[in-house]
């Protein structure tokens, strides 16, 4: 009995140590992100015309904020080991249900947008909950939601002309475009949720040992539950943005491949795919970073084509850096 109860501390004492180990590995600060930022900022400074200009470095911000946005809820998903590939979908059901609520006045259709991403959200996060992998789960949403909005909105472009829309996609308060303050608030609160609250603990928990969290009796079902709601939430704000913005709802195009940028962004930030932990201010970057790839290639008159193949071979690298970080 001794010999056992002796074996089994010396084996829980492994555990934790090699626990312990691979998390001060994972805790190694990520600086690629900003070097790239820095490098391809420096590039542009010196090699691109009229790029430190306020208004081209408004533009860029404005453009990035959509997928920062959804980036933020991409990361809480993966912080949990999983994936939403339907978040491009749902901005395109929120761009559609906008004019269709329009007529009972500007709040009410957002909420009644943002309603719906979190509506669907619930769906992901309940499939995923109770054993769905997520893969499956909101591919299936990716390809049923986009043919829900173009059925809500008849498959045709509405033009929209509301003042409060118009102020929420492009207005700005003291020089600072309504959507970047939008993108910089919910980074905020993520950041604070993630680091100081329980939830952010339960999400980092579940993703990094789902078992574990369920022996230690975390609500694991709850917090996944909870994390695609806020995917899906977040997507609907970011599908009000994109059309307040363009003073249109076009769900044919709106959030088109958006959750492939936001994956991007969230895998080049830092957050690893394997979950345990999520890296805001890294999401953040990541989305900037994407950005300026493709408003460089633009600028330069390179083929759209070039973008992809760069973004493609960050997010190759990225996802090495990342296994060999975790020793894998």
């Amino acid at each position: 009995m001794a010999a056992t109860s002796v074996t089994g501390a010396a084996m829980s004492e492994a555990l934790t140590s090699g626990r312990t180990a691979r998390a001060a590995r994972l805790r190694l600060p990520d600086h690629g992100v900003y070097l790239a930022l820095g490098a391809l900022l420096l590039f542009n400074l010196l090699f691109t015309a009229n790029f430190a200009t306020v208004a081209n470095l408004r533009l860029q911000l404005v453009q990035v904020a959509p997928v920062a946005i959804v980036a933020l809820g991409m990361a809480l998903v993966i912080g949990t080991e999983g994936i939403d590939l339907s978040v491009g979908s749902t901005m395109a059901i929120a761009a559609a249900l906008l004019p269709l609520y329009l007529g009972y006045g500007p709040w009410p259709a957002i909420g009644v947008a943002v309603l719906a991403g979190a509506f669907i959200g619930l769906v992901n996060g309940g499939l995923v909950a109770y054993g769905i992998q997520p893969i499956i789960a909101t591919l299936g949403l990716l390809v049923a939601g986009r043919g829900v909005a173009l059925v809500l909105a008849d498959g045709r472009l509405v033009e929209i002309f509301d003042p409060t829309l118009a102020a929420i996609g492009g207005g700005q308060v003291l020089g600072v475009p309504v959507p970047v303050l939008a993108a910089l608030g919910l980074a905020c609160a993520a950041g604070f949720v993630l680091r100081r609250g329980a939830f952010g603990r339960r999400v980092v928990a579940v993703g990094g040992n789902r078992a574990a969290a369920v022996l230690a009796g975390l609500p694991v079902r709850r917090t996944l539950i909870t994390v695609y709601v806020i995917s899906g939430l977040l997507a609907a704000v970011a599908g009000v943005l994109t059309t307040g913005r363009q003073g249109a709802s076009d769900p044919s195009f709106t959030g088109l491949l958006i959750e492939l940028s936001a994956i991007t962004a969230v895998v080049v930030g830092g957050t690893p795919l394997a979950g345990g932990r999520v890296r805001v201010l890294g999401t953040l970057v990541g989305a900037l970073l994407m950005q300026l790839i493709i408003a460089t290639v633009i600028q330069h008159d390179l083929h759209d084509s070039t973008a992809r193949m760069i973004q493609a071979a960050i997010i190759v690298a990225a996802v090495h850096a990342q296994r060999d970080r975790s020793g894998t």
